[in-house]
């Protein structure tokens, strides 16, 4: 980025006058303790949010050129004394060295952005660490979950929380006030006990997907496992046919849409298990168990994988006929009746299946894409709750239904085909089918009057043998209490 660049600013000043916590600060002189490359944005960040950057540095001179023209940088003591807000952009190894500038720190707000290489690789969080080297200062944790690539771009994909936390109201509040200037969310916290949860945010890798995944890669191996036997064990061992070539297209393409469709299942059979125990008990207080409340949690990563699947099912089944085997079949299809002399091999019923059965899959995939669509924040966020209900609920359970319709059309009846009953295995859509019709019958039984309006009581607060106290008035005109069970 030339100087010229640097000087351009990537955000316009956010107003503060709707919140009447947040005072403008705009203006006031931020100091920078480092030169790397996080140091540089931070500092390019500030200039272009309206701040005064004074940068320390060990080596002002050589380190110049690195940082915008409106920055000033300087000898570290220098700097220190020229501001009340410092952000400490240096390694937890290289605190030490800052010890020399005790006395000028004393009574400073110290900014710790640092990390860490692994997850708790210390006994204590770096912002503690910093804080027991310095106990004249107050230091507060924060900043770290970004990075210097977003500092330059600006919080352009959604809203960026800025995490923080500080054993000081005040030093947080001022903190705060500087990231929402600079265009980012704060977030509070805590107290500085906070700050090792904090650390560990930027070093956890997809933590709630882990789970979505294995459940995802553990019904692929099951679905392919089983499709391999099918398709390829099973014509080696009872007719020497040597079908291996089947394994990286079409197997795959027939395990991703079991995949996809037992993985949308997923997302709504714990709704329906949470309404099940709480017809049960007759409460909506009563805590779900561990195992059910983070199914529910998960219940996004899982759609989204199930698109995912569904997506790549829809490319491999495009490129079903341009394989070479396809072709060589083909071909000699066309030999075998042009011998036999068959004209017309026209079969009306397999036309209609397979017509059906891909508008069915068109229809299923487009509402996929609409549900991972709305899935997104920055889509999510512009929708209203019952909007993103109706999408993420009622058409996701449509979909669901029509997902259902495009695998009966596919089976057809070959459910009822002794031929297709390879090794006594059934088909494999026969085993999808499973889940899902058992969601779709769980969810029609609860649309019933009866069921829908005594799970909604309940949702409102009702309770199963619950007593409430009533007033009645007596024989004289007087009025005397009395109880009664809610569930009479």
């Amino acid at each position: 980025m030339s100087r010229g660049d640097m000087a351009k600013p990537l955000l316009g000043h956010r107003s503060t006058e709707g919140d009447p916590s947040i005072t403008p600060a705009a203006g006031r002189t931020i100091g920078v303790l480092g030169s790397g490359d996080f140091a540089r944005s931070l500092a390019i960040r500030l200039v272009c949010s309206g701040f005064k950057v004074v940068v320390g540095s060990r080596n002002p001179k050589r380190k110049a050129s690195l940082f915008p023209s409106a920055a000033e940088v300087t000898f570290q003591a220098e700097a220190v004394k020229k501001t009340d807000v410092i952000f400490v952009a240096v390694f937890r190894e290289h605190y030490s060295t800052l010890c020399d500038l005790a006395d000028v720190l004393a009574g400073k707000i110290l900014v710790d952005v640092s990390n860490n290489t692994e997850i708790n690789h210390h006994k204590e969080s770096n912002a503690e660490y910093l804080a027991s080297l310095f106990p004249a200062c107050t230091v507060v944790k924060g900043f770290n979950v970004i990075s210097a690539w977003t500092l330059q771009s600006g919080a352009r994909d959604g809203n960026k929380q800025v995490p923080i936390c500080s054993n000081n109201q005040e030093a947080k509040r001022t903190v705060a006030e500087i990231a929402q200037i600079m265009g980012f969310t704060p977030v509070d916290m805590g107290c500085m006990s906070s700050a090792c949860e904090i650390e560990n945010i930027p070093l956890r890798l997809l933590p709630a997907w882990k789970i979505p995944i294995f459940l995802a890669l553990g019904l692929f191996l099951c679905f392919f496992t089983y499709n391999l036997i099918r398709q390829v064990i099973h014509p080696f061992i009872r007719e020497q046919k040597n079908k291996l070539y089947k394994i990286p297209i079409e197997v795959v393409n027939t395990t991703l849409p079991c995949v996809s469709y037992v993985m949308l299942s997923l997302v709504y059979l714990p709704g329906v298990l949470a309404a099940c125990s709480q017809l049960y008990y007759g409460t909506k207080y009563r805590r779900f168990p561990d195992w059910l409340d983070q199914w529910l949690q998960h219940r996004k990563q899982i759609g989204l994988l199930s698109f995912f699947c569904a997506a790549l099912h829809a490319v491999y089944s495009l490129c079903l006929p341009m394989r070479r085997s396809h072709r060589y079949l083909l071909i000699e299809t066309a030999v075998k009746q042009a011998v036999e002399k068959k004209m017309n091999i026209w079969v009306e019923e397999e036309v209609w299946r397979m017509e059906i059965y891909i508008s069915v899959g068109i229809i299923a995939l487009g509402l996929l894409s609409l549900l991972a669509i709305t899935s997104l924040p920055s889509i999510a966020n512009s929708l209203n709750w019952r909007e993103f209900s109706f999408i993420q609920s009622t058409l996701g359970f449509i979909a669901l239904v029509i997902s259902t319709l495009h695998t009966l059309t596919y089976g057809w009846s070959r459910a009822f085909d002794e031929n297709q009953y390879k090794f006594y295995l059934p088909p494999t859509y026969t085993l999808t089918l499973l889940v899902p019709c058992t969601v779709i019958i769980a969810k029609v039984i609860f649309s019933l009057p009866c069921i829908q309006h005594r799970l909604l009581r309940i949702r409102r607060g009702w309770e199963k043998g619950r007593y409430v106290k009533f007033v009645l008035p007596s024989a004289t005109g007087e009025y005397s209490s009395g109880e009664t069970s809610s569930n009479v």
